[in-house]
C-alpha cells in the first residue's frame, strides 16, 4: 500500500464514526461504538507507521527545536504531511468523541459542535465549550426562576 492510499483510506475510515455521533448520537450502536477506543487503533497505528517512516535524522533534528521553516520544510514531503493529516484525524475524532460523550450525559445539544469539529477541530471545541457555557448559564437561571416562584406559590 502506498502513502496516498494510506491517507486515503484513513480519510474515508473516520467518516462513518462522525456519521454516527451526528446522524444517530442516541442509537444504542452509537454508544456502543462510540464507548470503545478501538476506533483510534487502526488510525494510530497508520499514524505510527508514517511517523516512523518519516523521521529522518534531519528531520528529528529540526523537530527538536521547531521553527516555522523548518515545520514547512518537513511538510513539504508527502510522508510527512500525510502523517500530520492522520494525526488531525486521529485527534479530531478523539476530541468529537468527547464532545458527543459530553452531550450524551449532560444532554447538550452537540451536533453544530461535532460538525465543526470535524472540518476544524478547534473550532468544534470552542463551539462545545460555548454551548456548555450557555446552556449552563439557562439552566441556571431557569432553575433559579422556578425556586423563586416556588416559594412565592408556598
Amino acid at each position: 500500500m502506498n502513502i496516498t492510499q494510506l491517507f486515503n483510506i484513513a480519510n474515508l475510515f473516520v467518516l462513518p464514526f462522525w456519521a454516527l455521533m451526528i446522524l444517530l448520537p442516541n442509537w444504542k450502536f452509537t454508544r456502543k461504538v462510540m464507548e470503545s477506543y478501538i476506533p483510534f487503533l487502526p488510525l494510530a497505528g497508520a499514524y505510527l507507521y508514517l511517523f516512523v517512516t518519516s523521521i529522518t535524522p534531519e528531520n528529528a533534528q529540526a523537530l527538536s527545536n521547531p521553527q516555522l521553516a523548518d515545520i514547512a520544510k518537513f511538510f513539504a514531503d508527502e510522508t510527512a504531511a500525510a502523517t500530520g493529516w492522520i494525526h488531525f484525524l486521529v485527534m479530531d475524532l478523539f476530541v468529537g468523541r468527547w464532545i458527543y460523550w459530553q452531550g450524551q450525559t449532560t444532554g447538550i445539544w452537540t451536533i453544530h459542535s461535532l460538525i465543526l469539529c470535524l472540518f476544524a477541530g478547534p473550532m468544534g471545541v470552542l463551539s462545545h465549550i460555548l454551548t456548555y457555557w450557555i446552556t449552563k448559564a439557562f439552566s441556571s437561571s431557569e432553575k433559579s426562576d422556578a425556586i423563586v416562584q416556588d416559594k412565592a406559590t408556598s
